[in-house]
């Protein structure tokens, strides 16, 4: 399991092991915190694409779904 910090995920790079529509690479480009700094909002945007979409940012710790960095 990938240890991913709340704090450090804006600008994160992700690889997605199930790519749709040949996307594949991602980063992280906006992170939400609450009063209590806890993750309220998450969205990836798709390299080659630019689509945007929301994530719950706890997925990203799925190593079968996600790999940290561009593979």
């Amino acid at each position: 399991m990938t240890k991913v910090t709340p704090k450090k995920l804006y600008n994160s790079k992700w690889t997605s092991t199930a790519p749709v529509n040949r996307e594949k690479h991602f980063i992280v480009i906006k992170v939400v915190f609450n009063d209590d700094g806890i993750v309220e909002l998450c969205i990836i945007e798709a390299v080659m694409s630019k689509r945007q979409m929301e994530i719950d940012w706890r997925e990203l710790m799925n190593e079968d779904l996600w790999l940290q960095g561009w593979k």
